[in-house]
């Protein structure tokens, strides 16, 4: 894992969580790879184990993970396809219309978004 400035924002959990979910979805974590153990995670980032616990557990409640018992846990063999329905499913509903509004409001025609070369000119 690389360095993090956690946010202020949202627990320090559910930010571990998200790095995870990236470093799945950008295929740095493939099905079967260990996940670092809890104590590395919690001395690398300096971090209370309990916090690094629930990231984990929550990825496992969602099946992202599986705990293999004295191994450690190990992502499972459908866990980028699930996050990047997942991921879809979300930009769809909540990133998408804010993009669609954005582009009317500026009044961008298909073709320009389409073709980043084209200059675009004021109407």
């Amino acid at each position: 894992m690389s360095p993090v400035q956690w946010a202020d924002g949202s627990p320090i959990y559910r930010q571990l969580k998200e790095k995870v979910i990236a470093m799945m979805l950008d295929g740095v974590l493939k099905p079967g790879d260990a996940l670092p153990s809890v104590r590395q995670v919690a001395a690398e980032y300096q971090l209370n184990p309990i916090t690094v616990s629930r990231a984990y557990q929550e990825l496992a409640d969602e099946g992202m993970v599986e705990k293999r018992r004295g191994l450690g846990m190990y992502v499972t063999d459908s866990a980028r396809n699930h996050l990047r329905n997942n991921e879809r499913e979300r930009f769809l509903k909540e990133e998408w219309p804010l993009i669609i509004e954005r582009i009317q409001r500026l009044g961008f025609e298909p073709a320009e978004l389409l073709d980043p070369t084209k200059k675009w000119s004021a109407p």
